[in-house]
């Protein structure tokens, strides 16, 4: 494959990564519903670009990510909060940013031994099954919605397959970490520079007093960034394994 195909197929996978990312932040799609939250989609597409095709159109896809965002917050003012998106800052970097975090973490990995990583790929499944399996019951016992009890159960079996694929495979692992690695990129910078530019106006706009602060952003980032973290790990090894193997 000549250097011109590949920037081509590079510029349509961006164009078509980020066209997804629009699609998800304007639909319902953009929202998984787990039980105890609705965790967020929206940054896996820049995961995927970063891992499969490099940090280039993982960040072209993260800017897309961004002004999409940006825009969002600008023209529809989906939320009492949305102020905090008007600047690219908090909106359009961190997004950026995730494309690049995730592909060098990813490269990182893949330096750690063949044998290790098969073991570290089963340990990681087998954790998230567990916990899969535990949210499961947890959404039965407590009367969840059926959508919550069918996403976790296929959450779980997804899971499943990319176990029972660990076994003669070894690059989950570190697709699992650059997918990890990214989420928490846009977790922890968005919400920190919430934090350190609009503290006061956010915890008065959600009521809160401003001692409180600090707990009610690292609250959001413990009980919703740590889950779609996980989310995107599942999602992202999935799809981008799915890709590696169909350009065998």
């Amino acid at each position: 494959m000549n250097k011109k195909s590949i920037s081509s197929r590079k510029l349509v996978t961006a164009a078509m990564l980020g066209a997804i990312t629009i699609v998800l932040s304007l639909t319902p799609l953009g929202l998984i519903p787990l039980g105890f939250i609705n965790a967020t989609t929206m940054h896996i597409p820049v995961i995927i670009g970063a891992i499969a095709e490099g940090p280039v159109v993982g960040a072209l896809v993260g800017l897309i990510f961004g002004v999409s965002s940006l825009l969002n917050a600008l023209l529809r003012n989906p939320s009492p909060v949305s102020f905090v998106f008007y600047n690219p800052l908090i909106s359009v970097l961190p997004r950026v940013l995730i494309g690049i975090t995730s592909y060098y973490a990813y490269k990182a990995c893949q330096n750690i031994g063949d044998k290790k990583l098969k073991n570290l790929s089963k340990i990681l499944w087998i954790a998230i099954s567990i916990g899969l399996i535990y949210l499961l019951y947890k959404n039965i016992t407590e009367g969840k919605s059926l959508l919550n009890i069918i996403f976790v159960i296929i959450l779980l079996a997804v899971v499943i397959g990319l176990f029972m694929y660990s076994r003669k495979s070894k690059k989950d692992f570190p697709i699992a970490i650059g997918a990890f690695v990214g989420s928490m990129t846009n977790t922890i910078l968005v919400l920190g520079g919430i934090y350190l530019i609009y503290a006061e106006s956010y915890v008065k706009t959600l009521g809160l007093p401003m001692d409180n602060a600090r707990s009610a952003i690292l609250g959001v980032t413990i009980t919703s960034g740590i889950p779609e973290a996980i989310l995107s790990v599942i999602l992202s090894t999935a799809v981008i394994k799915a890709l590696k193997s169909t350009r065998r």
